[in-house]
């Protein structure tokens, strides 16, 4: 059994997307960041950076108990313990370990600071510090998602086959009116999203955790 400490963050989906895909059995845990619950002195013994999402894994290596945390590494054990969605040979498992880096340390990070500058410092910087942060990371974020939209208007996943890659850009994505993005203006991007939207494991992945949970 899979114990999953989350919240409703693109971080935080893409991993349950990921369990509903293996169709793993696991557990909910709602961690609020907004109320600081990431911060509690027992959650810090699963995610010592105060992070979600993190997972215990009561059935990890050699049947022993362990945790991971930091989405992509989550998604990389996930993958390995299942073999699934890491690529069908080692092109492809390099392509989806390139391509999941590439939301690791550029799409998601940069989205992150858009969303920080657009929403999240309302009456507590300066015109001018919010425009300059706009500009900054919003823009970094579109040229990402013009680096997704080159490779995907030639394939139709990132690494030509579903993978994890997919699964931890698509939250970020899913989120791009909050930054004002059209998608229209990135065909390849928005036609792989209409099709990873239809994907069952997906929609429920993007509902963990669920709407009316406790917190």
């Amino acid at each position: 059994m899979i114990d999953l400490y989350t919240f409703r963050t693109p971080n935080g989906w893409k991993v349950s997307i990921m369990l509903e895909e293996c169709g793993l059995d696991y557990t909910v845990h709602s961690v609020d960041i907004f109320s600081g619950a990431n911060f509690d002195p027992e959650y810090r013994r699963i995610s010592p950076a105060h992070r979600i999402p993190a997972i215990v894994d009561s059935e990890g290596p050699d049947g022993q108990s362990i945790r991971v945390f930091e989405s992509a590494a989550i998604l990389q054990y996930l993958a390995d313990k299942t073999r699934r969605f890491r690529g069908n040979d080692a092109v492809a498992r390099l392509e989806c370990a390139q391509w999941l880096m590439i939301e690791a340390t550029g799409l998601g990070p940069m989205f992150q600071q858009g969303w920080f500058f657009a929403h999240g410092l309302d009456g507590k910087a300066s015109e001018e510090t919010l425009a300059f942060g706009k500009a900054r990371f919003v823009d970094a974020t579109k040229r990402m998602f013009g680096v997704l939209d080159f490779r995907l208007r030639e394939y139709e996943y990132l690494a030509k086959t579903y993978t994890i890659a997919d699964m931890a850009a698509y939250p970020w994505v899913a989120s791009h009116a909050a930054l004002g993005i059209d998608l229209d203006d990135y065909v390849g991007v928005r036609n792989w999203y209409n099709r990873l939207s239809k994907r069952p494991a997906v929609q429920r992945g993007m509902d963990v955790p669920a709407r009316d949970a406790g917190k």
